[in-house]
């Protein structure tokens, strides 16, 4: 047993270390402009444990991003508390702005759409609020306003955060519900 935790132990240390040295190169550089070859030799690992880890350099961002972003949108769907959900969620963006900053001018923002998208649709098939309309409806819709969404978050973290988040959190509720409304009201 104990060869298998030190194992586990240094597949965690190899995930730490490559995860660092992107996030060290990013800095100065795309993620298009990045090599396999630049991140390990600058984590002090191997191409092996790169590979016994990661598919690509975009898995790494993706490990990185995913646990995050999931345990937000978790406490959403179980319903935490307001004031728990809205703490959580501003001290979740304000933590994440410079990376999504970083994300648009390093090329690498899709793999934080892609993961917030997922989570909409996620989100979406666990609501009642779709009950009643047509497969395409709620196809469409739910990537409409996950696209919605993601523009106001990122437009707001991005402009430097101004409104309120309550502020922001009324507004996508009131675009949801407006949305929402006018295509029950289509089906009428």
């Amino acid at each position: 047993m104990a060869a298998t935790n030190h194992a586990q132990a240094i597949k965690q240390d190899s995930k730490t270390y490559l995860t660092t040295a992107l996030w060290q190169l990013l800095q100065t550089k795309a993620l298009s402009e990045v090599t396999v070859t630049q991140v390990v030799k600058r984590a002090g690992v191997s191409r092996m444990a790169f590979y016994r880890n990661f598919d690509s350099l975009a898995d790494i961002l993706t490990a990185y991003f995913k646990p995050q972003i999931d345990a937000r949108f978790d406490d959403v769907i179980k319903h935490v508390p307001t004031a728990q959900k809205m703490a959580a969620i501003g001290e979740f963006f304000t933590d994440l702005a410079p990376e999504l900053k970083l994300a648009v001018s390093r090329d690498f923002e899709p793999i934080i759409q892609q993961i917030f998208d997922e989570n909409m649709m996620a989100f979406y098939q666990q609501t009642t609020m779709m009950q009643g309309l047509t497969a395409a409806q709620q196809k469409y819709w739910a990537h409409f306003m996950s696209a919605g969404v993601y523009a106001i978050w990122r437009t707001w973290l991005l402009d430097g955060q101004h409104e309120s988040l309550d502020t922001i959190h009324d507004l996508i509720g009131t675009f949801q519900h407006a949305t929402m409304a006018a295509l029950q009201a289509q089906k009428g």
